[in-house]
């Protein structure tokens, strides 16, 4: 868990979710278990996958969730609530479960990432917060793992906290940009409270304070002899800026210093052509070890063009694309009821849609990932909850936009997805490291996810298959308006 202090977040939430919890309260259902189900209808940017990010930060709230002497009068202000479910709501605490994909699942779309089993009023005030955490961290965490993708093995940081939306979006979005695969953040607290590793050297302003470039350049590296990165497009990167960097460079050598990383830095202009002539008055100079970092507006597509057009980068400083998911800044996970329990069994429920996509998955459901015998993740398989799959022999599934087709799994494994993390109020496991996390994710896509659905364009679309029994429990609630037999 987190140190950030900030004020109470369990108030972070809809009045719609208050004015039903209240009802609800009032009618006396509040004690009903129910289960509601996160997901998300499709990939950013048109992509392949996307990447679980969020739950440590959903854990600590539903955990530590509850209602202040101040909240409560503030509630009773708008006019709106029973004075009974004001009293209520002063001794509340989460008693409900949690399941959820390890935090760093490589994820698609239609499959629960996360489940909210408890009674009805808990699991309607909790919707905002989870929403909150899962769409934005899942966001930035997929949007980092692309530009780390286009980088081509080399490094990328997150520059991106002071574009962000808020303190929040860039504490929470350096964890996520960490988790997707960055080598670290400039976002100072995010080190602090996540252990996501912190660096950078100097701005212009160092640089103009000082009555010239070389005196600014020397007395940095006086001072940080061994992260020496000097940024040389204050006045003219190939005619000033860089030559005056080689001075430096040069004096710390008959120095007999040896940095263990040292460079420059340019933040503007053609970055192609001035890395490329960057790289060569650096070669000649007897610097080849010295490193080039750019910055300035990049994401994906702009990396690659750089890449594609010889540019001499070693690392990248990756700004408001990344903080903001600037090409696509909405996920569009949502949080729908699936199951009530009635008499001590759950019953499914549907939402029905004219549009295909905004129909729910309906009841408790496990999720399996399917690999073949060489490990790869084939297709992830929707069962109703407890269903025994056994694929040790042939195993018929139904693939839900072309059910028509007759298709079975053969030879392979599963792995079950969902796991408790909270079960009756209460933390039972572990929550993993964001380096632990960040492995997760590199290990998936180096070793599960097929390299066709890593594609930027036109990636192979991963399966999400049901089980029979599921399929046909959907298809008769479609068929009966909602309703169970």
């Amino acid at each position: 868990m987190n140190i950030y202090d900030r004020r109470n977040i369990s108030m972070m939430m809809d009045l719609y979710e208050l004015t039903m919890a209240n009802g609800y309260f009032l009618s006396e259902n509040q004690d009903t278990r129910v289960a509601f189900d996160v997901f998300f209808r499709r990939n950013p940017d048109g992509g392949g996958f996307s990447i679980f990010a969020g739950l440590e930060q959903i854990a600590e709230y539903l955990l530590g969730m509850h209602f202040e002497k101040e909240d409560i009068e503030y509630l009773r202000s708008l006019g709106q609530f029973d004075p009974s479910f004001l009293d209520y709501l002063s001794d509340f605490c989460f008693s409900g479960d949690l399941y959820a994909f390890p935090e760093g699942t490589i994820m698609y779309p239609g499959e629960p990432v996360i489940t909210v089993v408890a009674p009805l009023v808990e699991a309607q005030l909790v919707e905002t917060e989870i929403l909150a955490q899962v769409n934005h961290q899942s966001l930035i965490a997929t949007k980092a793992q692309r530009i780390v993708r286009s980088a081509r093995g080399r490094d990328v940081s997150d520059f991106g906290a002071r574009r962000a939306h808020n303190n929040d979006a860039a504490i929470y979005g350096a964890r996520a940009a960490f988790i997707g695969g960055v080598k670290g953040t400039a976002t100072v607290s995010a080190g602090e409270y996540f252990g996501v590793p912190v660096g950078g050297t100097m701005a212009h302003s160092f640089i103009m304070f000082y009555q010239d470039e070389f005196t600014a350049f020397r007395k940095f590296a006086s001072i940080y002899p061994d992260n020496c990165i000097l940024l040389v497009d204050t006045y003219d990167v190939l005619k000033q800026g860089v030559p005056d960097a080689i001075r430096v460079f040069a004096e710390m050598r008959d120095k007999g210093i040896k940095s263990r990383n040292y460079g420059i830095r340019i933040d503007s202009g053609d970055l192609a052509y001035l890395t490329r002539r960057s790289r060569e008055m650096l070669d000649q100079a007897g610097f080849t070890d010295a490193k080039i970092v750019i910055s300035n507006s990049l994401d994906e597509y702009t990396i690659k063009s750089i890449l594609d057009q010889g540019g001499a980068v070693d690392s990248f400083g990756v700004g408001e694309r990344l903080i903001t998911s600037r090409s696509e800044p909405v996920f569009g996970a949502v949080f729908k009821l699936c199951a009530v329990d009635e008499n001590g069994s759950f019953s499914p429920r549907i939402k029905i849609s004219d549009s295909v996509e905004k129909i729910t998955n309906p009841g408790l459901k496990d999720v399996y990932r399917i690999y073949d015998r060489q490990g790869h993740a084939i297709a992830d398989l929707i069962t109703e909850s407890g269903e025994e799959v056994d694929l040790t022999k042939p195993y018929r599934f139904v693939d839900p936009l072309e059910p028509w087709k007759v298709r079975e799994f053969s030879d392979c494994s599963g792995k079950l997805l969902q796991k408790p993390v909270i079960k009756g109020g209460e933390l039972v496991q572990k929550l993993p490291s964001v380096r632990n996390i960040q492995k997760l994710v590199r290990d998936q896509l180096d070793g599960e996810i097929w390299p066709e659905e890593q594609r930027f364009e036109n990636p192979h679309r991963h399966y999400v298959d049901m089980s029979p029994r599921y399929y046909e429990m959907k298809m008769d609630l479609l068929a009966n308006g909602g309703r169970s037999k």
